[in-house]
């Protein structure tokens, strides 16, 4: 198996325009099915009579974002058992350090 290190520089930039392309392909899919999931439960809440509102589209984030970050850190996502609590404690500290450099820098 080839690995990015033995790409020419033409081929490296290739590597890196079809991951990009996918990464962005991706996305779109992500934020279009919390979206979805959305309207699809407003949608069958009304048609079945039910007179309340559908959880807010941040639930839906906040849904996706704690089963991802439980099949980043190798756990089952849907009971938390089995994960690895070094990858947890290291994607923690990704999430601390992206705060402090992007959001907290301008509080300062």
């Amino acid at each position: 198996m080839s690995t990015r290190n033995s790409l020419s520089p033409s081929m490296e930039e290739k590597y890196s325009d079809i991951k990009a392309q996918n990464e962005r392909r991706m996305m779109l899919a992500i934020k279009k099915s919390l979206s979805d999931a959305y309207v699809q439960t407003t949608n069958e809440l009304k048609a079945v009579g039910i007179d309340e509102d559908a959880p807010p589209q941040d639930y839906y984030i906040a849904l996706a974002h704690q089963q991802l970050y439980a099949l980043l850190c190798g756990a089952n996502p849907e009971t938390f058992e089995g994960g690895d609590p070094q990858i947890a404690e290291f994607v923690i500290k990704n999430a601390q350090n992206i705060r402090e450099h992007y959001w907290l820098k301008d509080t300062e």
